[in-house]
């Protein structure tokens, strides 16, 4: 079942600029923001990431030196 939410006080400039986006997407603002409040809810936060990967790069017990990374980045920059 969908619920509604109210946010107050968002300051006009932040209100114009989703407005903005939303014209950009030919949506409503409606259509725009529940969109992007499913996309950041789709997501898991950026700390319960991290957390998972710090999680696996100690199961799996290896370390890729920070040169092999730097070196693989900068091999197509050649």
């Amino acid at each position: 079942m969908a619920v509604q939410i109210t946010i107050r006080g968002v300051p006009e400039d932040v209100r114009d600029e989703l407005a903005a986006q939303a014209a950009l997407s030919r949506q409503s603002m409606q259509e725009y923001l529940r969109g992007e409040l499913e996309r950041i809810a789709a997501r898991p936060p950026v700390n319960v990431w991290l957390q998972e990967v710090r999680r696996r790069t100690a199961a799996a017990g290896t370390v890729v030196p920070a040169s092999l990374i730097l070196e693989a980045r900068n091999s197509d920059r050649r």
